[in-house]
């Protein structure tokens, strides 16, 4: 069986995309970041989402002690509004190229188990503001592979695999229930309360991609 690295954050998209992982038959290792977020709510998730499936899990400690975005900074308000983005476009949620940061760090992973993939759950439609969620990035990340890695020098591959890239939140829900994702142990929202806050631009979509996709959201009783 093929070994992949799946990057887990505990939301529904990265618990959508373990599924799909796993549906392909990859013998599937997530890699769980703490790089300084306002709360472990969806850490914590992350780990019940693998547990729940048998999988093994890295949890990776990062500091980022410049921060640079509203999840790293309690000076930074958290946007309220879809339309609370800055001057150049860029949401205030958006952490300095974090899919660089964590694809380089799962690329090692990768690379020292073995794994011919990995699993990103980025999708652009809702997200389009962050520059490293697009298709050009993930295209443009391929070269690095071939060029900086031993497994690309000795002509072997590793993929970059985004299975929800051009999926909207409610097709990525509805993909969820196919594949059995219990949505109740996945966290969405930017605050670490009990709840959902309802207001932060997280909560937003995916409260609109259940209401799309005809369905409850099982954290909303």
């Amino acid at each position: 069986m093929n070994r992949a690295v799946v990057l887990l954050s505990g939301g529904l998209d990265s618990a959508v995309t373990l599924a799909v992982a796993r549906k392909k038959k990859f013998k599937s290792y997530c890699l769980i970041f703490d790089y300084g977020q306002r709360h472990k709510r969806e850490i914590n998730s992350a780990k019940k989402i693998a547990r729940s499936t048998g999988c093994g899990y890295q949890l990776i400690k990062i500091a980022l002690p410049w921060k640079g975005s509203s999840l790293l900074d309690k000076e930074i308000k958290l946007t309220q509004s879809v339309k609370a983005i800055d001057k150049n476009g860029i949401p205030r949620t958006y952490v300095p190229a974090r899919n660089i940061i964590f694809l380089s760090f799962a690329l090692s992973y990768a690379e020292a188990i073995g794994a011919k993939a990995i699993f990103i759950g980025a999708h652009q439609e809702d997200y389009s503001g962050y520059p490293d969620c697009r298709k050009e990035f993930f295209h443009a990340f391929r070269p690095v592979i071939a060029a900086g890695t031993k497994t690309g020098v000795q002509k072997g591959k590793i993929r970059i695999i985004t299975p929800l890239l051009n999926k909207g939140k409610a097709e990525i829900i509805k993909l969820g229930i196919k594949l059995g994702v219990d949505f109740g142990l996945t966290w969405s929202c930017y605050q670490g309360g009990k709840v959902p806050c309802g207001k932060c631009d997280s909560c937003y979509y995916r409260e609109k991609g259940f209401a799309e996709a005809g369905r409850k959201d099982p954290l909303l009783k």
